[in-house]
């Protein structure tokens, strides 16, 4: 049975760079680091990718983790670090926060970008910022405590 969202992943060109990024700025926590060889035949299949080789990451916080991927091969297609979150595909990531202000606040001096500070919707506050690679993450705090999308009691 499925129970949840257990991860998400992203690839990136410096998988060191992301990582210490999620860890120093957001607060997740490495849990595991691995790497496989081109010609690994089973990781291959699952990708659906030939003489796949890379580098990865997986990292914790809360209920969620991040996977990072940093591909040696096939060599990736960069990504614009500005691209507009209408386009199809992943948009964001959404990281639920107590006292949004302060976590703005701290997230800029870490060197985020944000496309506005925190607005206020009425039962929630949010705004979107980009990591060092231009992946665009959400900051939101649920103003009411019956929010029928809360996941976390305090």
């Amino acid at each position: 049975m499925i129970r949840g969202v257990h991860h998400v992943a992203i690839s990136t060109p410096s998988l060191d760079r992301l990582s210490e990024f999620y860890q120093n700025a957001i607060g997740f926590e490495l849990v595991a680091q691995i790497s496989w060889p081109e010609g690994t035949q089973a990781i291959n299949q699952v990708l659906g990718l030939k003489d796949s080789s890379a580098r990865q990451a997986m990292l914790k916080l809360g209920n969620i983790c991040l996977e990072l991927f940093e591909f040696e091969t096939p060599t990736p297609e960069p990504m614009d670090p500005n691209r507009p979150v209408a386009n199809h595909g992943h948009t964001h990531l959404c990281l639920d926060v107590t006292n949004i202000e302060q976590v703005y606040e701290d997230l800029v001096k870490h060197g985020v970008t944000f496309h506005t500070p925190p607005q206020d919707f009425g039962t929630v506050k949010a705004t979107y910022g980009r990591d060092p690679d231009g992946n665009v993450f959400e900051i939101q705090e649920l103003l009411t405590s019956d929010d029928p999308s809360k996941i976390f009691n305090n």
